[in-house]
């Protein structure tokens, strides 16, 4: 199940916190919970990946990405992302997600998320997004127009430039 109560109070919390500039780095904090566990006692996988969507739901609203895209009728869309799951994360574990935007370019924004337990980190993603309108990618020069940011120039990492290169070698569509 979709965790609705933490999205509603990230956001609520979202809205009384300072505001962001778009390439800073936005934090949320929660514990643990049984829901939120494996067979094994652990953070399941695909909870880790939902819990994530707060986190870019938090840098979204204090970035003032959300308004904009209301204010547009634009939408958010993910299209690839790329998981490290390297420690566990265990029942009532104080758990942050820090999120923020690495680079961008033409079409694509890239954003980079971690959790934490403590001082040590458990898992990450690199996500490839984009802004929609009907359907297509909205270019990022309209995006940042409409957020006021046009000035912020974020070159993409070379890190994240490989990652674009490998996943162009990965066939499309599956072949089963």
């Amino acid at each position: 199940m979709y965790p609705i109560t933490r999205l509603l109070k990230i956001a609520l919390q979202a809205r009384s916190k300072p505001k962001l500039d778009y390439n800073a780095v936005s934090e949320i904090n929660f514990r643990c919970r049984p829901w939120d566990l494996d067979l094994f006692l652990e953070m399941n996988n695909g909870r880790i990946l939902t819990l994530f969507d707060l986190g870019r739901t938090d840098l979204a609203i204090r970035s003032g990405l959300i308004s904009t895209l209301r204010k547009n009728k634009w939408g958010l869309a993910v299209a690839g992302s790329s998981n490290r799951f390297r420690r566990r994360v265990h029942l009532f574990d104080k758990v942050t997600i820090r999120t923020n935007v690495v680079g961008y370019d033409e079409r694509w924004i890239y954003i980079y998320q971690s959790m934490w337990v403590g001082d040590k980190p458990t898992s990450s993603g690199l996500l490839r997004t984009c802004v929609t309108e009907k359907g297509s990618a909205v270019t990022t020069d309209r995006i940042l127009a409409a957020l006021n940011a046009s000035d912020i120039k974020q070159e993409v990492p070379i890190w994240v430039k490989e990652w674009c290169e490998a996943e162009e070698h990965r066939p499309w569509p599956p072949a089963h």
